[in-house]
C-alpha cells in the first residue's frame, strides 16, 4: 500500500464530510465579513475574505490531521521520520507565500491592485500543503471551492467588488454650469468621488481632477461622452482603473 493510500484510509466517509463541512462554514464566515467590508467599499472585498478564510481552514486541518501517516495504527513512528516536524516546514511555507503575495500587492493612487491575488497564492500554498500531505480529497476539494467562487464572484460581483476606479482630468470654461452638470451625473449614476481638485484660472477657466469610485458598467466611451456634451469643454482626460 502506498503512503497515500495509508493516509486515505486514516479518516472515514464522515470525518471527510465534517471536513468539507469546515471548509464550507469558513467560506461562509468569509464571505459575512467580506460582504461587510465590501458594503463600506473597502478594498479587500467578498473574494478576498473568503479566499483568505478557506485558506486558514484548510492549513488548520492540515495542521491537525495531515501527519497521520507518520506511524502506524499502533502508534509505532515509521522508519526515517523519528524526530521529524512536518508541522514546523508547513509553517515556513505559510510564512515564505505570505511574502510572495506582499510582493504582488501595490498601490496605484487612491486605488490597491493585488489583494484577490495574493490572497489566492496563499490558498495555493495550502493546497498545495493538503496535497503534498496526501489528502488529496481535501486538496482537491479547496481547489474546486476557489476556482469556483473566483469565476462566480467575477461574473456576479457584488458592492465594492463591483466598483473600479476612474480619474477625470478637464479644464473647461463655464465653471458653475458644468459642476452642476457633474453633480448631476455623478448622482445619475451612483458614483462616489474618492479625491478632488478644482483650479481657476487667470482666463476665466477651471480645471477639474477627480478621483471617481463607479460601477465597472461605465466605460471611457461613457466618461468622454459626458464630458464632450458640456460647453466649454477645452481638455479632457479620462483613465479607469483595471
Amino acid at each position: 500500500m502506498t503512503l497515500g493510500g495509508y493516509m486515505f484510509q486514516q479518516f472515514s466517509l464522515g470525518q471527510y464530510l465534517e471536513f468539507f463541512l469546515r471548509i464550507l462554514v469558513a467560506c461562509i464566515c468569509g464571505a459575512a465579513i467580506g460582504f461587510e467590508r465590501s458594503m463600506r467599499f473597502k478594498e479587500a472585498g467578498i473574494r478576498t475574505h473568503i479566499i483568505v478564510c478557506c485558506a486558514a481552514a484548510l492549513t488548520m486541518i492540515i495542521s491537525k490531521y495531515g501527519f497521520a501517516d507518520l506511524t502506524d495504527p499502533a502508534g509505532v513512528v515509521f522508519n526515517g521520520t523519528r524526530g521529524a516536524d512536518p508541522a514546523r516546514v508547513a509553517a515556513q511555507i505559510i510564512s515564505g507565500v505570505s511574502f510572495l503575495g506582499a510582493g504582488i500587492i501595490f498601490r496605484n493612487g487612491t486605488s490597491i491592485r493585488g489583494l484577490t491575488t495574493a490572497a489566492g497564492i496563499w490558498a495555493t500554498a495550502g493546497i498545495g500543503l493538503a496535497i503534498g500531505s496526501g489528502m488529496y480529497v481535501i486538496g482537491v476539494f479547496a481547489t474546486a471551492i476557489v476556482a469556483l467562487l473566483q469565476v462566480f464572484m467575477h461574473k456576479f460581483m457584488l458592492s465594492a467588488d463591483s466598483m473600479t476606479v476612474g480619474q477625470i482630468h478637464c479644464t473647461v470654461l463655464h465653471s458653475d454650469r458644468f459642476r452642476a452638470a457633474l453633480n448631476g451625473y455623478i448622482a445619475e449614476k451612483k458614483m462616489q468621488i474618492v479625491a478632488s481638485k478644482i483650479a481657476f484660472n487667470d482666463d476665466g477657466s477651471a480645471t477639474y481632477d477627480l478621483t471617481l469610485r463607479m460601477s465597472s458598467d461605465i466605460t471611457l466611451n461613457d466618461l468622454s461622452q459626458f464630458l464632450e456634451s458640456n460647453e466649454g469643454i477645452r481638455e479632457i482626460r479620462c483613465e479607469l482603473g483595471k
